[in-house]
């Protein structure tokens, strides 16, 4: 497994305690689940590597497109329509 950083994180109680609620909703330390929120959320962003944290790809977030869903999958584009 590769090393990780530690750091010094101030937090507002108010925000801890929703976060540890949530960690313990998702079976997640506070600080596992910190580290979720900040992983989606620079994945979300187009931020990341095309690695994982532990160095594997990254999963797919959500499920895929439904068969004839408008928006389709991520990274498809639409059909032209018929001249």
């Amino acid at each position: 497994m590769a090393a990780r950083k530690a750091f010094l994180l101030r937090i507002d109680p108010e925000l801890w305690g929703a976060l540890e609620k949530w960690a313990a909703d998702e079976l997640r330390s506070v600080n596992g689940q910190i580290e979720y929120l900040l992983a989606r959320a620079v994945r979300d962003a187009g931020r990341g590597t095309k690695r994982g944290p532990s160095g594997a790809p990254p999963t797919p977030g959500g499920r895929p497109a439904a068969p004839g869903d408008p928006r389709g999958a991520p990274g498809d584009l639409p059909e032209a329509p018929d001249p």
